[in-house]
């Protein structure tokens, strides 16, 4: 099957709205890039021929990139192959766009609305066959020229044949990483990246009674387990603390009733009161870490501690560790245990609720969040057995596919190009 898609309309010119534009401006699509004003259309336009970081790779594709307004364009969209909605976070202001889309979009365009987490039921919820039939939530992640993720999620009317389509052309053409993900809060990427930040937040108050410092829970947190240099408090910087919190409240909402998120989805009390006063993160000048000039010129770079609650010079602690730090009897790696081992097993309970097989998971882990190694992988590092005993001893419930891993007679997810699936049998990669 071919993607038969050349022109695409994105609703929505903020920064993932102009990234997804410029990608598909790159490949030498026709884009229109609608917003509220053409105002903010040309900016969204403008972002991606920026001297600094340029969205589009070769600049003179530009000439593929039409702007418009929701006001005066809309009706342009009747002349578009795919219609990626990118508008704000807000799910009536989603349901309004997807109305006027329905009444101007061709047969058989394909309409997906580009969100981080609201559920795909809910944008549509008694929207008409004719548009659900024809769409899907399309995730990509930022910065779109970066990130080769992008979630695929069908509603539970939308035609296979729609999926396939848009599979092939994100791949073949986008040269994204597509990871098949369900209808369910946050997909894939978010609902474990976003378990792993909101309980390290948690615990590191547990942590730091320990005597743990803020510095080395980071450390701890990136290249030890192979996660990104950022660790949990600089990784929390640069996404903001706004939107962990925004993300925590949708959590709240939507996680099914006992799941194991459903403890941390507020913030801790001082990482509140951080929020409260707009402490946020880089966007606000600092958060847990800000870069302070001296007078001398110089840079210093401080952190926020979180049991003084003043800033500090930040100090520089070298810590050692790998995979299997994550079962030793440390302080260390008590903090692991209870945080990425915590998040090991969350993602293997997690099939088939969000996803039907590790594949797509350990995708969505190292594509989206820049794992090293997806969840499962990092099992089979470890030792599932390993991690079992470890659960034993905590007194902790196997997670699924750990017990469908032992109930196969195997002891690794993946062996010779195999993966272990959630029937006990190995599939080819």
């Amino acid at each position: 099957m071919s993607s038969n898609i050349n022109t695409i309309a994105v609703l929505g010119a903020g920064t993932m709205g102009a990234g997804i534009a410029a990608l598909a401006a790159d490949k030498d699509c026709k884009v229109l890039l609608l917003d509220i004003s053409l105002e903010a259309a040309q900016k969204g336009k403008d972002s991606m021929i920026s001297e600094r970081t340029p969205m589009l790779k070769d600049i003179s594709k530009i000439k593929n990139v039409e702007i418009g307004t929701f006001e005066n364009d809309f009706p342009l969209i009747k002349d578009y192959d795919w219609i990626c909605e990118v508008v704000v976070e807000k799910l009536d202001i989603k349901r309004q766009i997807f109305e006027k889309i329905e009444k101007y979009r061709k047969d058989g365009s394909i309409v997906s609305s580009n969100t981080s987490g609201i559920p795909l039921r809910d944008i549509t919820e008694n929207m008409p066959i004719r548009l659900l039939t024809d769409v899907c939530i399309t995730h990509f992640f930022n910065p779109v020229k970066v990130m080769k993720l992008c979630e695929l999620i069908p509603g539970e009317k939308t035609n296979p044949d729609i999926i396939s389509k848009l599979s092939i052309f994100l791949e073949k053409i986008m040269n994204k990483g597509v990871v098949n993900g369900k209808d369910t809060v946050n997909f894939i990427g978010n609902r474990i990246g976003c378990y792993l930040i909101l309980k390290g937040l948690h615990q590191g108050k547990v942590a730091r009674e320990e005597g743990l410092v803020q510095e080395e829970i980071d450390n701890l947190m990136s290249k030890p387990i192979g996660l990104p240099p950022t660790g949990l408090y600089g990784l929390v910087d640069l996404i903001g603390l706004d939107v962990m919190y925004s993300v925590g409240k949708n959590l709240e909402i939507n996680l099914p009733e006992n799941d194991k998120g459903l403890p941390y989805v507020n913030l801790p009390k001082v990482e509140q009161e951080m929020y409260d006063k707009g402490q946020l993160g880089r966007k606000t000048g600092g958060g847990f870490y800000r870069i302070k000039k001296l007078e001398n010129g110089e840079k210093k770079k401080e952190v926020y501690d979180l049991d003084s609650l003043n800033w500090r010079e930040a100090t520089s602690i070298s810590t050692e560790g790998n995979f299997n730090t994550i079962l030793e009897d440390t302080k260390q790696g008590n903090y692991l245990w209870e945080v990425m081992g915590s998040t090991l097993a969350y993602a293997a309970d997690l099939i088939p609720e969000i996803a039907d097989d590790i594949l797509n998971i350990d995708r969505a882990m190292r594509w989206g969040f820049a794992w090293s190694k997806g969840p499962f992988e990092i099992l089979d590092e470890i030792g599932p057995i390993n991690f079992i005993n470890k659960c034993k001893e905590k007194n902790i419930a196997i997670p699924k596919m750990l017990e469908i891993l032992i109930n196969s007679e195997n002891n690794s997810f993946y062996m010779d190009g195999k993966y272990l699936t959630k029937e006990g049998i190995y599939k080819d990669i």
